[in-house]
């Protein structure tokens, strides 16, 4: 019975984070690389989540040539979670060099906010959103693509 029971308590947060079509995002803050303050609001309509370096590398090349306040035009917010980089590399190397981006990056560094929306760590997670409700979910592993997309997006 004990064994059972273990089971079901280690699943249980991979059940919990089963997002579907039509609910309601939780809220949550984060900081950004220039340790500002961001809430997922009621306005956000795209929600970019990369769970990994390479998801991160896809968003910066997507990225790379637009301009600035490129994605707050289009209400689009963008998470990467570096919960798995040691804080010793990302307080002297990787924040750092976020501060150059034209965009901003919503630092998770504890996991906690990326790891509600499941998907694979190697692309970056798409989400549309109407206020705060999700509508549809997409996965890109191509920087074009998702140059694409965001292109596709009226400011």
């Amino acid at each position: 019975m004990r064994f059972f029971a273990g089971i079901v308590l280690a699943l249980a947060p991979f059940w919990v984070q089963a997002l579907e079509v039509g609910e309601r995002l939780a809220p949550w803050t984060l900081l950004d690389q220039h340790d500002q303050a961001c809430s997922l609001s009621e306005e956000t309509r795209i929600l970019l989540v990369a769970r990994s370096m390479d998801g991160a590398r896809l968003v910066e090349s997507a990225l790379k040539t637009r301009p600035q306040g490129y994605l707050e035009a289009r209400r689009a917010v963008f998470v990467a979670d570096i919960s798995r980089m040691p804080s010793l590399i990302a307080r002297l190397f990787a924040v750092p060099a976020m501060r150059d981006y034209p965009y901003r990056v919503l630092l998770d560094r504890d996991a906690r906010v990326a790891s509600r929306y499941p998907g694979d760590p190697a692309k970056v997670l798409w989400l549309d959103l109407e206020q705060g409700q999700l509508r549809a979910r997409r996965e890109f592993g191509d920087a074009g693509a998702l140059a694409a997309a965001l292109e596709q997006v009226t400011p």
